[in-house]
């Protein structure tokens, strides 16, 4: 007969050998051969109750050459029928029926033996001690050891370690309370290089009353699916945390974080980057054969880094041309390596701090990889595994890591040309701004522009302080949407407009008018087909841009204010009480046929005007009310000078701000006293001229301003005669000394002279002309009373 081995102490079946523990009682039967007795395995065995069969001959249930059984439906059995005596009869001869499996014949209970010692799962029992009673082939080629060795020993007796300390308290527990329970281990198995990932169902084996006689355990190996999905959440990690900050060093630092912190791909990881990449420059294409200077974007590992173990971020190295990172990037290829490689080994010999770094916290391999873009190497990226992790690099990791850092090349290039764009956006928008605080008699002033902060970029933000006749002066700060070079660009289009605009002296409320209608009609047409063809000193239709604009006159202390959806200003009198300004919205610039209206108030002496763009007070912490009521504050604190008090503005209101740029524009006002102005009215009568220049020749003598009285004497005389001869009354002559000497001659008409060439028979239209030729500049201002025609001298000795 075949036999198996069994459960706990049953060996391997031998071919064509019997054996007699594998035969089953099912019957006895009385002298008469009929059944007297049948047992619980009869009756599983052939279908038969006690009642059906008790009685009957033993003849009825074998086949007719008295070998097999027969089972209750009329099927043979794949059994052999043993009649044994029972002993000690001595009237009648009872036998004891037994049945035996036919030798080789593969019974449902061999059947059911060879899967079991076939699985592929590690299958073992271990009695309600922990001992080991029996386990498969796998499981014993799991352990590399013969069963006669293990067998009635604990695990951790035979496979320590803290994977195995867990498995036994699990087989303990189910052992005492008969409950299932469920794990996964991750364990280094004695013939596997690589840590093994397993699912572990520990479970009790318990008899027909739901006692436990012993613990089942079966194990599968699901390390594959494991290393697969780590690789998967290690690329799905980087999709999501890599690429987001638009910084070189900081998308570096993501790689590292990604690969050391998160996922544990590497104890150790450095970048390094050619110097160009940092400047925003796309290094040259080639192959590099000399020695590489790199700078340390980023780096980190699971230990501490004792003092000058490695660069430090930041620093400049030229690693050895037999280092991993130079090869990489030389070759253009992965390395992948061990620290016993020869090429290692030389470069540890040449490089004696990595080696102690490796000797300190036991380097066993590591990967170099090169990090390319547009076809153009940026650096490497150098990843080690310490004896903490005792699984070297292999092909599975190479494959996922160059996935990863082709995508980090990516973002690392699409950060070095944000840094270039950023930069050149940068250099733009400051050769636009006023770059030191603006000398003027009517105002002082101080100011500052802070780039936006993150992903954000310069943006439009800009400001302008513009010198007007009449010792006047505008102030001027508006933002344009958007970041980048485009915006930067559309910033300076629109400060020329508004200095264009500001030389004609036109009023707040009307430089907004004409300048809304620059932007709202300096797009495409309707019908344009090829937007590539818009010249570049176009301002885009839907720019979306606000602006402020002011004029201040330091004669009457009158300031007129028009916004075009900018943020009011802030007025901070001379006695440090701070609030905003109500001054009418106005709509965005470039929403066309909209009306903008200004306002007009009295700036005190010495008070102080804060002009500024949103980013100042916005903030997703408050509303724009509280951002204002903040900057209020800030603005009333005693401050020795204007610089003082922008610092002290910025430092309490924009650290929190990194989204947006800032524009801020501060002035201080001041005033002309009646020792710099002369104002006489003036009949209109031609009569009046001579008069006119007497008055002005004396002024001038008072202000010891001998030299320029002929020159003005004559300004004089044609713009009071021109004022009598062509305009209406009433006539007033101002003359107003700073560092120019203004004259003003004011009529009600609003008729505006204009300079034309005089023929040789005329006689007049020549005085134009005249005052053109001897003044720096002249023009006409239009007011609510009529004009103002004025003509300025340059002084040399103010």
């Amino acid at each position: 007969m075949h036999r198996t081995d069994g459960p706990p102490g049953r060996h391997t079946r031998q071919p064509d050998q019997a054996d007699p523990d594998e035969s089953v009682t099912i019957a006895v039967t009385d002298g008469d051969t009929r059944v007297a007795y049948w047992s619980r395995e009869a009756q599983e065995l052939l279908g038969y109750t006690p009642a059906e069969i008790i009685g009957r001959p033993l003849a009825d249930l074998v086949s007719a050459d008295g070998e097999t059984l027969r089972h209750r439906d009329g099927s043979l059995l794949d059994t052999q029928v043993h009649l044994s005596p029972l002993s000690g009869a001595t009237q009648q001869q009872n036998f004891l029926v037994t049945t035996i499996a036919s030798p080789g014949t593969g019974k449902l209970q061999d059947l059911m033996w060879w899967m079991l010692e076939q699985q592929s799962p590690s299958l073992s029992i271990y009695d309600r001690e922990g001992r080991l009673l029996w386990s498969n082939e796998a499981a014993r080629r799991t352990v590399d050891l013969p069963q006669s060795e293990v067998r009635g020993r604990r695990l951790t007796e035979f496979l320590p370690g803290p994977a195995f300390e867990e498995a036994e308290r699990r087989i303990l527990r189910v052992g005492e309370t008969g409950e299932p329970e469920y794990t996964e281990l991750f364990v280094a198995l004695p013939l596997e290089p690589r840590a093994h990932a397993w699912a572990v169902d520990v479970f009790p084996l318990k008899d027909a009353h739901g006692r436990v006689h012993a613990v089942g355990m079966v194990g599968n190996d699901y390390s594959e699916q494991h290393h697969s999905r780590e690789r998967m959440a290690l690329l799905s990690e980087a999709r999501t945390r890599i690429g987001a900050s638009l910084d070189v060093a900081g998308t570096a630092q993501e790689l590292v974080d990604v690969t050391v912190t998160v996922s544990r791909f590497a104890d150790f990881v450095s970048v390094d980057l050619l110097e160009d990449v940092f400047r925003g420059a796309l290094p040259g294409p080639g192959t590099r054969t000399g020695p590489l200077s790199l700078r340390r974007a980023a780096q980190g590992g699971i230990h501490p880094l004792p003092p000058g173990a490695t660069p430090g971020v930041g620093a400049i190295h030229t690693p050895a041309l037999s280092s991993p990172v130079v090869r990489c990037q030389v070759t253009g290829r992965t390395v992948l390596g061990h620290v016993q490689d020869p090429d290692i080994v030389r470069w540890l010999t040449e490089d004696p701090v990595q080696a102690a770094y490796v000797r300190a916290f036991g380097t066993h391999s590591l990967l170099a990889v090169p990090v390319r873009a547009r076809g153009v190497t940026l650096g490497a990226a150098l990843f080690l595994r310490h004896s903490s992790s005792p699984d070297p690099f292999g092909p599975d990791d190479l494959t996922v890591i160059e996935d990863l850092v082709a995508k980090v090349a990516v973002c690392l290039d699409n950060a070095r040309r944000f840094t270039h764009e950023r930069g050149t956006a940068l250099a733009l928008q400051r050769s636009l701004l006023p770059g030191k605080p603006t000398l003027h008699p009517a105002v002082e002033t101080a100011s500052r522009y802070v780039p936006a902060g993150g992903n954000a970029g310069v943006g439009g933000d800009w400001f302008d302080v513009i010198p007007l006749p009449g010792a006047r002066v505008g102030l001027v700060v508006g933002d344009v949407v958007g970041h980048g070079i485009s915006a930067s660009a559309t910033m300076g289009r629109l400060r020329t407009a508004v200095r264009t605009l500001a030389d004609i002296d036109l009023a707040p409320d009307e430089l907004l008018t004409h300048l809304d209608d620059i932007v709202t009609h300096s797009g495409l047409p309707q019908d344009a087909d090829d937007t590539d063809d818009v010249s570049a000193s176009q301002i885009p239709g839907d720019v979306g841009a606000t602006c402020l604009y002011a004029v201040y006159d330091p004669v009457s202390r009158i300031c007129s204010l028009a916004r075009a959806g900018h943020p009011p200003p802030i007025l901070v009198g001379p006695d440090a009480t701070a609030q905003v300004v109500d001054l009418p919205a106005g709509p965005p610039l470039g929403l066309g046929s909209l009306p903008f209206e200004a306002a007009e108030f009295t700036l005190p002496e010495n008070s102080v005007l804060a002009l500024f763009t949103d980013g100042l007070i916005e903030s997703r912490h408050h509303d724009l009310d509280e951002g204002n009521r903040i900057l209020c504050r800030a603005l009333a604190r005693p401050q020795p000078s204007l610089e003082a008090l922008c610092d002290t503005v910025l430092d309490t209101q924009h650290p929190a701000v990194d989204g947006d740029d800032v524009a801020l524009l501060l002035i201080r006002a001041r005033a002309l006293g009646p020792e710099s102005l002369a104002t006489w009215d003036l009949p209109s009568d031609p009569a009046i001229v001579a008069e006119a220049r007497k008055r002005t020749g004396d002024r001038l003598t008072e202000w010891r301003l001998e030299e320029a009285s002929f020159v003005t004497e004559l300004v004089v005389s044609e713009l009071v005669t021109n004022a009598i001869r062509y305009g209406t009354g009433p006539i007033r002559l101002r003359l107003i000394k700073d560092r120019t000497l203004t004259c003003e001659v004011s009529d009600g008409s609003s008729t505006s002279p204009h300079l034309r060439r005089a023929r040789l028979s005329d006689e007049g239209g020549r005085g134009l002309l005249l005052v053109a030729q001897l003044t720096e500049r002249w023009g006409t201002r239009h007011t609510r009373a009529g004009k103002t025609i004025w003509a300025e001298q340059v002084l040399h000795t103010a």
